[in-house]
This record gives structure tokens, C-alpha cells and sequence, in this order.
């Protein structure tokens, strides 16, 4: 039989056949596959079930099964909670602070660390910039509540040497932002820079030497050709943050923050975290997991948009 396209389809036995055979010759592979696999479908596509909690008026009793089906309400009743236009707030200019210094400082990074000519020197700034990414979080706060002790901290030492006032930054809502963005961005920038850097190892080395034959600086070159070659990985890795914007790093802010500093530091997942752990009363599974679908979609729809964007101006997209 020929199709419309003119293509003769093959036999279902041939396409079984070639299958079998495909699967044959890669099965080792398709053996190391099979981990990543069986850990993408029980923790991450199998709990997506669980999401049916947030229609519900969900009795840990009953379970999933036996408790009645309440459709929109708890989706209603975000809409209706004065309290979560602080925590989307809280959690909007906590991810633009993120995006905006934790994006673009890994990619400074890369760019000097490309310029530097003696290889051990690069080699050991290298390492030493990941090295904080392998402490725990746990770990990292607890050096930064040590740096800006209000009593013996290191920063305070220094403003009282010139004569100022101490400041109590872990405590103080208005420094909550910026302690977190500076934890941030001192734990994960030699790490994220390994993308940047691996990207500059594909650019063509011709290039660079024509460039310099053609009388181009240093600067020059890494203006023009290393930085124009990073572009695609950059926007793929800008659409990944975006997807990312309502998700900040819970473990920090939970080490970080107290009821002093709820004001700035009350995010969407700490709320949601507060609502299904409540130490008092009972847990509000339903209303959390509400919170949370919401914010993933909402996550979502940034996502295709900044893809599209990307798209458009830059021809590179993620899907």
C-alpha cells in the first residue's frame, strides 16, 4: 500500500524486528538507563498522583480513596487569603534578587577564568570556587551566623573599628534578601560557571587566532567571539531559571529565617511547609498542596513563555 506521502509502510513483523534488534544491541546501555528511570517514575512522576489531594478535603484517616471530593475550594479560598499576596511577593522579589545576581555572576566568572593563561592557577581558582557547592547548606549558615555575629562576628568587628552602629543582620527582615542572596551565589557560582566553561572548550580555536592575526585584544575577543558562542547555552540556562523562580532553596530559608524576619523570609514553600507540619492542630494537607499546584503552574507558564521568547530572538529553544 502507498501512503499519501508516497512512503511504503513497513510490515508490523519488520518493525518488530528491527525493534528487537535496536534493543539488542544497545541493551547495556539501556541497562544504565534503567536506574535514571526507575528514580524518575517513583519520585517524581509517580507522586504527581498524590496532587489529587488538592481537590479534596483530605483525612490522613481516610486516605486518598475514602475522603470527599471538594473540587475548587481550597483553590478559592488562596484567592480569598489576604496572607498570600505577602508570600507571593515575598517569593517574587526573592527569585528576581536570585535571577538577577546568581544568573549573570557565573558567567563573569567563566569569562575571566577562560582569560587566565597559567593552567594551575586556573585549575585551583577553579576548584576552590565549587568547593562551598559540597558543604551542606547546614554548614554555610552557620559560618554566615558566625561572619555577622552581632557580638563576634567578623563584619561587626569592622563597622565598630570605624566607629558605627552593630547591626543584628539575622534578625533584621530588611537583610534577610540580601544574606540570602549572598549565601546563594557564594555556594553555587563556581559550580554553575562548569556549564560556561565546558561551553568555551567547543568554540574553534582557529578563530581566536584569526582574531588575534587581525589585531583584536584579550578583551575583543572575548567580547566578540567567546561571549556571542556562549549565547544558546546562556538561554537555555536562563528558560531552566525561569522554570525555577517560584522554587528558592527551602532548606536555606528554613536555617535562616525566624519569626523575626517572617515580614521578608515567608515565602510559598516555607507557608506550605508550616500548613502540612503544623505542630499545632492538625496538618492542611489539602490547602498546602493547593498552594503549591498552583505555584507550579503558574512556574509552567513561564516556562513556555521565556521558551517562545528565546525562540524568537535568539533561535535556541528547550523543547
Amino acid at each position: 500500500m502507498i501512503t499519501s506521502e508516497g512512503m511504503t509502510p513497513l510490515p508490523r513483523k519488520t518493525v518488530m524486528r528491527r525493534f528487537l534488534a535496536y534493543m539488542n544491541t544497545n541493551k547495556l546501555l539501556l541497562l544504565m538507563l534503567l536506574p535514571g528511570l526507575i528514580s524518575l517514575v517513583l519520585f517524581k512522576l509517580a507522586p504527581l498522583g498524590g496532587m489529587v489531594i488538592a481537590f479534596q478535603d483530605f483525612s490522613a484517616f481516610r486516605g486518598v480513596l475514602g475522603s470527599p471530593f471538594v473540587g475548587l475550594e481550597h483553590f478559592q479560598r488562596i484567592f480569598e487569603d489576604p496572607y498570600i499576596w505577602t508570600l507571593v511577593k515575598n517569593t517574587l522579589i526573592l527569585a528576581f534578587y536570585s535571577l538577577l545576581f546568581t544568573f549573570p555572576i557565573p558567567i563573569l566568572f567563566a569569562l575571566l577564568l577562560n582569560e587566565v593563561r597559567v593552567r594551575w592557577i586556573k585549575g585551583s581558582v577553579q576548584s576552590l570556587s565549587f568547593l562551598p557547592y559540597f558543604i551542606s547548606s547546614a554548614v554555610m549558615v552557620s559560618i554566615l551566623y558566625t561572619l555577622l555575629s552581632p557580638s563576634t562576628g567578623l563584619v561587626n568587628d569592622i563597622l565598630a573599628r570605624f566607629g558605627l552602629d552593630t547591626i543584628y543582620f539575622m534578625a533584621e527582615p530588611g537583610w534577610f534578601r540580601s544574606n540570602y542572596v549572598l549565601l546563594q551565589v557564594w555556594q553555587t557560582f563556581g559550580y554553575s560557571a562548569i556549564v560556561y566553561i565546558a561551553a568555551m572548550a567547543a568554540i574553534d580555536p582557529s578563530i581566536y587566532e584569526s582574531a588575534s592575526l587581525d589585531g583584536a585584544s584579550r578583551f575583543q575577543q572575548m567580547l566578540h567571539i567567546t561571549l556571542p558562542s556562549l549565547k544558546p547555552t546562556i538561554a537555555i540556562m536562563l528558560i531552566i531559571s525561569v522554570g525555577n523562580i517560584f522554587t528558592v532553596d527551602l532548606d536555606r530559608i528554613l536555617l535562616m529565617y525566624n519569626q523575626s524576619v517572617y515580614e521578608t523570609a515567608d515565602v510559598i514553600q516555607t507557608y506550605v511547609y508550616r500548613l502540612a507540619f503544623a505542630s499545632t492542630g492538625f496538618p492542611e494537607y489539602s490547602y498546602g498542596t493547593a498552594v503549591n499546584l498552583l505555584k507550579s503552574l503558574v512556574a509552567y507558564v513561564l516556562v513556555i513563555g521565556t521558551n517562545k521568547l528565546s525562540t524568537k530572538y535568539s533561535d535556541t529553544r528547550l523543547f
